[in-house]
């Protein structure tokens, strides 16, 4: 059965809401409300589009400013009256230029590390001389890969031997150039993510 067979359309007058989260970071970025022909155009396009409730008609998020909404995945709530959609933004989501249209302060929480991910993989094409980023990731593999061994035994000394404070630091060290080397791999942290949901199940 599809997804718009699954939706109660009737219950919202052909009309429900649909929240639009980062599919990397989990951020919530908007709501729009989407109608049978705004879903069927998602799925076709793979371009987020909603029903625009003020002009009654269809618009694709980013026609006019750039800033699109690749869709990820489509999923109905528990009373099949509401729709999550997972997306992966180009560019701010909200008007008013800020990532959310729930406030500019960012993804917060594990989210973090799925923004920061994004990050380092764009300093791959930054000059080498303007961060230690982008000189890492254009270095030799083994370079990255080194560091992430340094940093992994100054996390386990610090364990042992230092303060909450000093151990936070250094797993927080050990983290960013773990991020550096999987972005030098090309592996997306959503890749490993699904390992560890994969062994949990």
């Amino acid at each position: 059965m599809t997804l718009s067979a699954i939706l109660d359309w009737n219950k919202g007058g052909g009309l429900l809401p649909a929240i639009v989260q980062d599919a990397d970071t989990l951020q919530v970025l908007m709501l729009g409300y989407m109608n049978e022909a705004a879903l069927s155009k998602t799925m076709d396009t793979g371009l987020v589009t909603f029903h625009s409730r003020s002009r009654e008609t269809l618009w694709t998020k980013g026609e006019t400013s750039g800033n699109t909404l690749a869709l990820v995945s489509l999923e109905a709530d528990c009373d099949a009256d509401a729709i999550l959609v997972t997306a992966r933004p180009t560019g701010p989501t909200c008007h008013e230029g800020t990532v959310s249209c729930f406030g500019d302060e960012g993804s917060s929480g594990v989210g973090f590390l799925g923004y920061l991910d994004t990050l380092i993989r764009e300093r791959k094409a930054a000059d080498p001389d303007s961060s230690y980023t982008a000189k890492l990731l254009q270095g030799p593999l083994v370079k990255a890969a080194q560091k992430v061994g340094e940093e992994g035994v100054e996390v386990a000394l610090a364990a042992v031997a230092e303060t909450d404070a000093e151990f936070k630091g250094e797993a927080a060290d050990l983290i960013y150039h773990l991020l550096v080397l999987l972005a030098a791999k090309d592996v997306p942290l959503s890749d490993v993510v699904a390992v560890l949901q994969d062994r949990h199940k």
